[in-house]
């Protein structure tokens, strides 16, 4: 199984992965990225690794209305988020066994260890505001 290239035409199933507590693993590149190109062999991979997770590839530019103003310093950006709770948002090396190491971390946590790690820190209330796909797809789609 590889990743979700994600367009338009799947957006319903991206949102249907997140209302629900199945965990959803996106990468946000760009197609003229060298390095996310190289990198995407990889994230298909782990997808197949970890079928508990919804893994997206996310086109930064394809998708601009989407992704909006999410601050995209580097590449590969990784975005975590289980339901309604963003549990990592950041650019990472692009070694796929780090966002394998970081998911497995999470999924050994319990719900109200995610909610209460969520809280814990001005940049991760932050991501709970602008970086949550849930709500940005209910933007979107309004």
């Amino acid at each position: 199984m590889s990743s979700l290239f994600l367009v338009p035409d799947n957006f319903p199933q991206l949102s249907a992965a997140l209302a629900t507590d199945k965990w959803v693993v996106a990468c946000l590149c760009a197609g003229w990225c060298d390095v996310c190109k190289q990198y995407r062999a990889g994230f298909d991979a782990l997808a197949a690794l970890h079928p508990e997770a919804l893994f997206v590839w996310i086109d930064i530019e394809d998708q601009a209305d989407l992704v909006g103003d999410l601050d995209v310093e580097n590449f590969p950006t990784i975005l975590i988020q289980r339901a309604d709770t963003v549990v990592f948002y950041g650019t990472m090396l692009p070694e796929p066994r780090q966002v394998s190491r970081l998911l497995q971390a999470q999924l050994e946590r319990s719900v109200q260890e995610l909610l209460q790690e969520a809280q814990s820190t001005a940049d991760r209330q932050q991501w709970q505001r602008e970086c949550n796909l849930r709500t940005r797809l209910a933007e979107f789609n309004s």
